[in-house]
């Protein structure tokens, strides 16, 4: 299939221009790609949103993990300053403090606390970058926030975390909308064909939209807005259209295996 072909090998030629790299699933950035290179890791319905929005409730780390029961273990290992957070098949796991619903993340509830966090797409992706030097958590709640980022750095593999391998909707436009901007700041940057597919996406995309309700609107058309809407969270797709509602760029901390923010 076209999106399980390697996506580096364009950029030999660019050796000293700025590159944006975009996998459109987390089967193409594979360890030898994203080694010891800046990645973001998107996974706007609803996994890094969700993130986003707990550390901006004050959560003082979030460890993402694969498994439910690594998840329980860590937690129970870190004790009562550990909140248990996360979601299979859209729904929050039993004994768990939260779902995957970003409604749910609120400071009274959040600040101080250690959030371990599993779900069945982002922390998958993830941990399909652990050999990166960084990894960035981004989202549309924290878009210029990311932007202004990665700005900084020479190269950067965005990765969508997709639906069930499947390429979604929702993730390409926040890459597009990513790699425009990377564009739009600096001429000369590299983009590879996943990268110019998104851009070119997002960017017939904004055309026809106005607005968070706009945006909104169109991840409901998505593969992962149908099925949240299928399971009773319409509203989730509202509150991850909310562009810039947080200027925060959480970090994760490969090394440790937990997000901060810096």
């Amino acid at each position: 299939m076209y999106y399980n072909r390697p996506t580096h090998h364009l950029f030999e030629l660019f050796p000293m221009s700025r590159r944006v790299v975009v996998h459109l699933l987390p089967s193409q950035a594979t360890t030898p790609i994203t080694a010891g290179k800046t990645v973001a890791v998107i996974d706007v319905l609803r996994a890094t949103t969700t993130i986003v929005t707990a550390m901006a409730a004050g959560a003082a780390r979030v460890v993402p993990l694969l498994e439910v029961d690594e998840a329980r273990a860590r937690a129970a290992a870190i004790g009562e300053s550990a909140l248990l957070g996360g979601e299979r098949h859209g729904k929050r796991i039993d004994g768990f403090h939260f779902g995957n619903s970003p409604a749910e993340y609120t400071r009274d509830k959040l600040a101080g606390k250690t959030l371990v966090f599993t779900t069945t797409n982002g922390t998958r992706a993830m941990l399909a970058a652990r050999q990166a030097r960084e990894i960035y958590v981004a989202s549309f709640v924290n878009f210029s926030a990311i932007c202004r980022e990665l700005a900084e750095r020479e190269e950067v593999h965005i990765l969508c975390a997709g639906t069930d391998g499947e390429v979604t909707r929702e993730d390409t436009l926040l890459a597009g909308a990513i790699a425009d901007d990377a564009v739009a700041s600096d001429p000369a940057t590299q983009l590879n064909d996943e990268a110019e597919i998104a851009a070119d996406a997002w960017r017939a995309a904004v055309t026809n939209l106005s607005g968070r309700v706009a945006l909104a609107q169109a991840m409901r058309q998505s593969r992962g807005g149908r099925n949240l809407i299928e399971i009773g969270h319409e509203h989730d797709i509202d509150l991850a259209a909310e562009i810039d509602r947080f200027d925060l760029t959480p970090r994760l901390d490969v090394a440790k295996w937990e997000i901060v923010l810096p």
